[in-house]
């Protein structure tokens, strides 16, 4: 994307995962419609994904299945439980993530 400011590697890598999740939090998806949704916020490419959604589902927070759709099989991926409070646990550390960039910004005093 034009004009995207560079992000470490390592806050881009927890921030995709998330958005993968978040993704499917309303429902079932497959890889090129989770790229196409998330690269809507960030960029990702499938090669970028799939990685991505292999870890998640080694960690329980995605399951995968497939579906036939036009004579082909299609692999799904469904949110868990676990993975649904992975997001709630981002946000809450997201939280203080805001005080800290806030505090940098010189926006927060702590007197």
């Amino acid at each position: 994307m034009k004009g995207d400011i560079p992000m470490n590697t390592q806050l881009k890598r927890g921030i995709l995962d998330i958005c993968v999740l978040a993704s499917l939090r309303n429902s079932d998806s497959y890889g090129y419609k989770i790229v196409k949704d998330v690269s809507l916020i960030i960029p990702i490419t499938e090669s970028t994904l799939y990685p991505i959604l292999k870890r998640l589902e080694n960690n329980n927070s995605v399951l995968s299945y497939s579906v036939e759709h036009n004579g082909r099989l299609r692999k799904y991926y469904k949110i868990t439980d676990t993975g649904l409070k992975k997001i709630d646990d981002f946000l809450i550390s997201w939280q203080a993530i805001q005080k800290a960039y806030e505090f940098i910004l010189g926006e927060e005093s702590y007197e």
